[in-house]
């Protein structure tokens, strides 16, 4: 058994990256993190002003994400962390930390999540910077996929999403899963 396992629900602005994470989390018991809550001040602003964020502005706080979820797994706690995750490079940073780092991939239509980000208020991500996450979009390769990461297709319920990754995962609450 792994001492520590990080599921990190990853996708573009609007695939349902909070609704799934909080729904793990509350079922499985496991500590839950933002990885908006991780941006500095600056990306905040860049993005709110709808420009879009450079991988120099993204190193930074990746690692902070890396560094919590090590954090975590030093004090016995696995995790349920909402991150884009975009690039195959930031998902190889924050496999580096300690535990089991699985990613889940939110995969859909550019249609509907178009509809879901207008659909929602409150949020610094507008609509508008859709097409640069999807462009910057590298999907789980074959070997993410074959070291237990999975993809997900947003067009199921949140439910349905939920039980396939506790089925494919193997998970029950409050536990990590096996090695396999």
């Amino acid at each position: 058994m792994y001492p520590a396992t990080h599921l990190v629900v990853m996708g573009v602005a609007g695939s349902g990256k909070s609704t799934l994470a909080a729904a793990l989390s509350g079922l499985l018991g496991w500590a839950c993190a933002e990885a908006d809550e991780f941006h500095p001040d600056a990306n905040i602003a860049k993005m709110t002003q709808g420009i879009p964020l450079q991988d120099e502005d993204r190193w930074p706080w990746l690692a902070e994400i890396r560094n919590w979820m090590t954090a975590q797994a030093a004090a016995g706690s696995s995790t349920v962390l909402t991150c884009s995750a975009l690039k195959r490079s930031y998902r190889e940073l924050l496999s580096q930390a300690e535990g089991r780092v699985v990613f889940l991939h939110l995969d859909g239509g550019a249609d509907l999540i178009s509809q879901r980000m207008q659909g929602r208020a409150g949020h610094f991500m507008p609509p508008a910077l859709l097409p640069s996450q999807l462009a910057a979009l590298e999907p789980l390769s074959r070997e993410e996929l074959d070291a237990g990461s999975l993809r997900l297709d947003i067009s199921r319920s949140p439910d349905e999403l939920v039980a396939a990754v506790v089925q494919a995962l193997d998970l029950s609450a409050g536990q990590a899963p096996t090695a396999s």
